[in-house]
C-alpha cells in the first residue's frame, strides 16, 4: 500500500476538489499538510508543513507520493530539494507561473524568485492548456527543468473545483501509472 501526502494550493481546497475527495477514497493513507499561512503563503512554513506530513505519512509506509496541487508543486519540489528523501514520487497538478501575470505576487511573494530544479524522485507533471496561471510552454518548461514526465489535458483550466472534475477519474489513472512505474517496475 502507498501513502499519500496531499499538498493542496493556497487557501486549501474544498470539498469538492479532487484532492479533497481522493483524500477521502485513501482515509488514513492520505495526510493533508497543515500550514500555519494558508491564505498569505510562506514558503519556509509550507515546506515544514510538508516535512510534518511526511513524517506522518512514511510511518504508515515506505512508499510515499506526493500529490500536489498549484502552490502545492512549488513546496514539494522546494521540499524534494532540501530533504532528498528515498521511496517518494511526486504528482504536481496544475503548477503556476510565479512570473505569470496571474500569480498572486502579493499573497505569495516568498514564492516569486523559485525555479524548477531536477527532483530527486520519479515524478509526473499534469497540466491544462488553459490554465489561467500557466501557459502550456511555461508548463513544459518547468517538466523539462523538474526532469519529471508531462501530461497536458485540455480545457480544465487550473485542475481544480470549479474545473468541475469531481474526483477525476483521469487524475487517478494518471497517478496509478506513476505508481506502478515506480514502485513495481
Amino acid at each position: 500500500m502507498v501513502a499519500y501526502v496531499i499538498i493542496l494550493g493556497i487557501d486549501g481546497s474544498d470539498g469538492r476538489h479532487w484532492q479533497s475527495l481522493w483524500e477521502e477514497r485513501w482515509g488514513p493513507s492520505a495526510v493533508r499538510i497543515a500550514p500555519a499561512s494558508w491564505n498569505r503563503p510562506d514558503l519556509t512554513d509550507w515546506v515544514a508543513a510538508v516535512q510534518t506530513a511526511y513524517e506522518i505519512a512514511s510511518r504508515r509506509d515506505d512508499q510515499v507520493v506526493l500529490v500536489a496541487h498549484s502552490l502545492g508543486c512549488w513546496a514539494a519540489a522546494q521540499w524534494l530539494d532540501r530533504v532528498r528523501p528515498a521511496g517518494v514520487a511526486a504528482f504536481l497538478v496544475a503548477p503556476p507561473d510565479p512570473r505569470g501575470p496571474g500569480f498572486p505576487r502579493e499573497a505569495a511573494s516568498t514564492f516569486l524568485d523559485l525555479t524548477a530544479r531536477p527532483l530527486p524522485c520519479p515524478g509526473l507533471m499534469v497540466a491544462s492548456d488553459d490554465d489561467p496561471y500557466c501557459d502550456p510552454a511555461t508548463s513544459a518548461s518547468f517538466a523539462y527543468q523538474w526532469q519529471t514526465q508531462e501530461h497536458l489535458v485540455g480545457g480544465h483550466g487550473h485542475i481544480n473545483s470549479d474545473s468541475g472534475l469531481g474526483d477525476w477519474p483521469a487524475g487517478l489513472e494518471l497517478l496509478q501509472h506513476l505508481s506502478e512505474a515506480t514502485y513495481h517496475p
